[in-house]
């Protein structure tokens, strides 16, 4: 896919420009900051690591003049401060100018197109589901609700087997919340330098208060928030003590400000940082009826035959998987088809749907070899440009050719229409699948959900 947001950010920047050397300040803040959002887009689909070096490098320069404008319209009833800020050197950096270097780097994790991921296609987590429209829906639609001592949840965790749903659930989260969301891994919290991890902790919390109401998504948490111990580094320390002064929201406003935490492994969590998760919320494997409506949701509009006896019936022999497995289950049931067309001897024709009748305009294979008693049988003395082999069937109008013998006997690619996805297709992937997430695991879950935490 051609990256367009470069092009069209270095379009807009040009405009901010003009209009920063015109000094119409405040058309020139507005177009800067709208070229840092087509940057901060078109960097995550840069493929090339120099361009993406360069186009930082950039960003870094267009965000300290974006700053200096935006606090020189903060301060119109200031006009030495105008003067001084635009003739600021270049070559000087202070440690505001540091900030939002760091700034621009992290402003690359922030989603800026939502995610495409409805509260009906997370099948089933009602309680999860529920306390996320506590902390994120009600707020912003009925503040009023929340007056006196009534306070949205400030911190959720997510836990439970992996390929449960977790990060699922938080791009549903993103894609139903009006508010900013950062989507942050936590590779991109840690740093090599000595002392940068803490301030991108900082500047993390600092953008989420200034753009609130905003939602911080932190995937696989327990890398960064482990259970503290001796031998532990003094800079994996200072990153989860800056995680905990900014959690507790000391010294600033926390209020429109979700943290959103998601593990498989919720033991291994430091204790301060599993009280500052003010809801632990168990997302478990899926039950039959969740399994059900996966399963629908994960076939789509693929051309089936199962009716929704198989949907349960399927639903009952999934136990144990995960949603993760279930994807995989319904992914590798769809290619089922597809194998039937390599394999097949036999073609028969058929309408647009697969149906096989009698002089159809299109192909399907026939798992049958021969399809009917009257097929012609091939013989070892039987040539290539057998004139038997190549006819009709006079009875059920089966050919007699492999898949990728149709353009050789006039039939254009176009013409091929794979079988309906069958129980029978569910039945053959079942036997070699396996759940991924063993039975001891779940027991462990268990037992730190009656202690610390609540089912989802």
């Amino acid at each position: 896919m051609e990256n367009k947001f470069i092009p069209q950010a270095i379009e807009i920047v040009k405009q901010a420009i003009n209009e920063d050397n015109s000094k119409n300040y405040q058309e020139a803040f507005r177009l800067y900051k709208k070229a840092l959002e087509h940057f901060m887009v078109g960097v995550k689909y840069e493929k090339n690591p120099t361009s993406k070096d360069v186009i930082m490098k950039r960003v870094e320069g267009y965000m300290t003049r974006a700053e200096q404008l935006r606090g020189m319209l903060e301060k119109e009833d200031a006009p030495k401060a105008v003067a001084a800020a635009v003739d600021v050197d270049k070559g000087e950096k202070d440690d505001d100018d540091e900030t939002d270097v760091e700034k621009a780097k992290l402003r690359a994790a922030v989603v800026t197109e939502k995610p495409n991921v409805k509260w009906d296609d997370v099948a089933g987590l009602d309680a999860a589901k529920e306390a996320l429209k506590e902390a994120v829906i009600l707020p912003a639609r009925f503040p009023q609700l929340f007056t006196g001592k009534r306070r949205p949840w400030k911190g959720i965790l997510l836990y439970g087997p992996p390929g449960t749903g977790k990060s699922y659930l938080a791009q549903a989260v993103a894609t139903e919340a009006d508010a900013t969301f950062f989507a942050v891994s936590s590779s991109s919290l840690v740093s090599k330098w000595q002392g940068e991890s803490e301030k991108l902790v900082k500047n993390l919390f600092e953008m989420a208060r200034e753009r609130k109401p905003a939602i911080i998504f932190i995937d696989e948490i327990d890398s960064l928030c482990s259970s503290r111990s001796e031998g532990e580094s003094d800079s994996t320390r200072r990153i989860k003590n800056e995680f905990l002064v900014q959690m507790q929201g000391v010294g600033n406003n926390h209020d429109g400000v979700l943290v959103l935490g998601a593990t498989n492994v919720p033991w291994e969590l430091d204790p301060a940082m599993r009280r500052r998760f003010e809801k632990r919320i168990y997302i478990p494997l899926p039950e039959i009826p969740a399994r059900k409506v996966m399963l629908a949701i994960h076939l789509g509009d693929t051309p089936n035959e199962l009716s929704d006896a198989n949907f349960t019936a399927i639903a009952e022999k999934t136990e144990g998987c995960s949603g993760s497995d279930i994807s995989v289950l319904v992914r590798d049931a769809l290619m089922v088809p597809l194998r039937k067309c390599q394999q097949a001897q036999f073609f028969t024709p058929c309408d647009d749907k697969a149906h096989p009748i009698r002089n159809g305009p299109f192909l399907t294979p026939c798992e049958d070899d021969p399809p009917c008693a009257y097929c012609h049988m091939k013989l070892s003395s039987c040539r290539p440009t057998c004139s038997d082999c190549q006819a009709p069937c006079r009875r059920c109008g089966a050919l007699r050719m492999q898949l990728y013998d149709l353009p050789g006997r006039g039939f254009s690619d176009e013409k091929l229409r794979p079988p309906m996805v069958s129980m029978d297709d569910f039945i053959r992937v079942l036997e070699h699948s396996t759940a991924t997430v063993a039975s001891t695991e779940l027991s462990r879950f268990v037992k730190w959900t009656q202690e610390f935490g609540q089912d989802g």
